[in-house]
């Protein structure tokens, strides 16, 4: 009985090739967990935001692999740990099992701490039946805040709320993430993909967010003028080939691809609505 639920939630994805099967896996445990953490009362003090907050409740046409979440105030001294059970009790009622561990950020490459403020706690959550599959967990225990939130509502595993940064706070931590992330040759076409979603949905950007994020990462008093322009730079100065490389394997169409370039992106920039 316990499968059915996993089986389930599985069964409304198409699962042709191994690659969409694997990226329905991750979504499908990656709804268990936020399960979980409604469970265990995460979100009294905590808010999901980033890509897989846009996929799973506004329906982004791609996958994505990594949980972001940000306390609603900042606390160095927050405990992530005391959740475990709640997510350990979710997989159990769907039967799975899971390990979940605090990652040392000393052993991170230059890729994967780039990004990644001193006091971003990293978990990973592994798999005994699914040994390829990891979600990494990020907590922001001393976040940028000046963001708005909202309750959005899953079904499945059960019926739960998740607290969510509004639309225009997720798109200004996009916006951020791709003038800012400092990847050295690498580039992260899943954040053009997602830029691109925003301006499509005429989301406005929440700049007074951005402007916290960007004083607090780069410590830097951003203004929409230099920010559009740091903005348009930034785009049009990416190999976009490396760009649609990253982004291929998490989309559904790859002909959507096919229209990006350089110039597309810098006209999408002129399109972007400061609020």
């Amino acid at each position: 009985m316990k499968n059915e639920i996993f089986d389930n939630m599985l069964s409304r994805y198409d699962l042709t090739t191994e690659q969409q099967k694997r990226n329905a896996i991750f979504e499908v445990n990656q709804q268990v967990i936020l399960a979980g953490l409604y469970a265990g009362g995460f979100f009294e003090s905590a808010a999901f935001y980033g890509g897989t907050c846009l996929r799973i409740f506004h329906g982004l046409q791609r996958f994505s692999e990594d949980m972001d979440f940000s306390l609603l105030t900042q606390d160095d001294k927050f405990d992530f740990t005391k959740y475990f059970p709640a997510i350990v009790d979710a997989f159990t009622m769907v039967g799975r099992e899971v390990e979940i561990k605090k990652k040392d950020k000393r052993n991170f490459g230059k890729v994967e701490s780039a990004f990644l403020k001193d006091n971003t706690d990293v978990y990973d959550v592994t798999f005994q039946t699914e040994k390829s599959i990891k979600i990494k967990i990020e907590v922001d225990t001393c976040p940028p805040l000046n963001f708005k939130m909202e309750q959005k509502l899953l079904l499945q595993p059960y019926s739960f709320m998740t607290r969510c940064f509004t639309l225009p706070d997720l798109f200004a931590g996009k916006m951020h993430a791709l003038v800012y992330r400092a990847w050295k040759n690498r580039v992260k076409g899943r954040d053009w993909y997602d830029f691109e979603w925003y301006v499509r949905h005429n989301i406005p950007l929440d700049f007074a967010h951005l402007a916290e994020r960007c004083k607090q990462f780069n410590n830097e008093n951003i203004t929409p003028e230099l920010f559009k322009e740091k903005l348009i730079e930034r785009l049009s100065s990416a190999d976009i080939k490396q760009v649609k490389e990253d982004v291929l394997p998490f989309v559904r169409n790859p002909k959507e691809l096919d229209i990006w370039s350089n110039d597309y992106f810098v006209q999408l920039a002129g399109m972007v609505r400061i609020e």
